[in-house]
């Protein structure tokens, strides 16, 4: 929040200005800090009860806007501008109410004397293990900047490949949704009044056509009861998934899905290669960079894996066969590794694999949309051509015997 006050400084002029802060309080002693004797302060611009409101699902910080705010970092940084100035001025400039309220936080506690990495690493929902470790690296090497760029560069990759495979999801899901929109009210609205038209004609039905009409009464009579029972199971699905084994049980079904499974795997490979090779080059340990990757994997599996590794590594072995006797980690990687280790320029033929595996992703995302798109045309060719079929045929055999 803004605040205006007014203050006599210690030379006994009365000053008047803004200061940021979470609260009056807050304010109050950061003026005091100043060495200011206040004799007024209020907010600047009162906020309606709708903008005061801090509902926790609005309560997130997206990807994108945290690359954004790495680049200006970095930029500032360069500039010569103080740290406590950057994350005041980033707080007052950002439009998300709650990262400025996190900005606003890290500034006063590196105003408080702590180190930006310490600062950051109080607010996980912004700044995740692997951002606030890379932060640390850059402060004690004193680059910074250098740091904040790489971090942005980082992030960048990961939301490229990641809105990739979910935007190319987008088509299909929608296809799928409307055409079994359209079904529902077929089957609920238009084929129920055929079928009674069908009944007083007294003729013998087809079996296709009974069964359309079968499935049809039962949607009519019991759609309400399906209707409950997905809205429960779904609620017991998603409670499911946010235990531990059931988090285990969904990423291991992911990754042995047939296609889907192997693009899954790129895609947490790409995330393991691209970490190693940022926390390398910015002279993480080697140990530190797989605990830390193991944290942001985002897949049980792969955190096993990571977390057997750095023991192994721990234990004397190298990466290459701490990381050959899994499955879930293809030759071609630990090949690489291997020779990245040989030649001392593990960092550089990460980013090649990183760089490969990131290609993969999106080859495998537009061929598997390019065999979607054709099965989902025949898909519902074949339903709506059935469903007409049912319905058609007696009717036209109706119209044949009256004629």
């Amino acid at each position: 929040m803004l605040f205006n006050y007014r203050a006599i400084d210690k030379d006994g002029h009365e000053r008047e200005g803004t200061v940021e802060a979470l609260s009056r309080d807050t304010a109050i002693s950061l003026l005091q800090q100043r060495s200011l004797v206040i004799s007024s302060i209020e907010e600047a611009n009162k906020k309606s009860f709708l903008s005061n409101l801090h509902i926790p699902f609005f309560k997130s910080v997206s990807e994108h806007e945290i690359v954004l705010l790495s680049r200006q970092i970095a930029t500032l940084f360069e500039a010569q501008v103080s740290a406590l100035r950057i994350f005041r001025l980033l707080a007052a400039e950002v439009d998300n109410k709650h990262l400025a309220d996190i900005l606003t936080q890290v500034a006063d506690d590196v105003q408080g004397g702590s180190p930006i990495s310490k600062a950051l690493s109080r607010h996980p929902v912004a700044f995740s293990t692997l951002y606030v470790n890379m932060v640390r690296v850059g402060e004690e090497a004193g680059k910074l900047p250098e740091t904040f760029s790489f971090l942005a560069d980082y992030l960048d990759r990961s939301h490229e490949v990641l809105s990739k495979a979910q935007h190319a999801l987008i088509y299909p899901a929608f296809v799928i949704a409307a055409f079994i929109a359209v079904m529902v009210l077929m089957l609920t609205m238009v084929i129920p009044r055929i079928g009674g038209i069908l009944a007083d004609s007294g003729q013998e039905l087809p079996l296709y056509t009974q069964v359309v009409l079968g499935v049809s009464s039962f949607l009519v009579h019991y759609g309400i009861f399906i209707l409950i029972a997905l809205a429960i199971g779904g609620f017991f699905l998603l409670r499911s998934l946010r235990t531990e084994a059931g988090k285990l049980l969904f990423d291991g079904l992911k990754l042995s899905i047939p296609y889907v499974g192997s693009l899954y795997q790129k895609l947490y490979l790409t995330r393991i290669a691209d970490n190693f090779s940022t926390m390398l080059l910015a002279g993480v340990p080697i140990v530190e960079a797989v605990d830390i990757t193991a944290t942001v994997v985002d897949n049980p599996t792969y955190e096993r894996i990571l977390s057997n590794a750095s023991a192994d590594i721990r234990g004397g072995k190298s990466m290459s066969d701490a990381f050959g006797s899994y499955d879930e980690i293809p030759d071609i990687m630990i090949a690489m590794i291997r020779v990245g280790e040989e030649t001392g320029e593990l960092g550089n033929i990460l980013i090649a694999l990183s760089k490969y595996y990131r290609r993969e992703v999106v080859q495998a995302v537009d061929t598997l949309l390019g065999l979607i798109e054709p099965a989902m045309i025949v898909l519902l060719g074949i339903g709506v051509g059935l469903l007409l079929a049912a319905v058609m045929v007696p009717i036209y055999n109706m119209a044949g015997g009256i004629g």
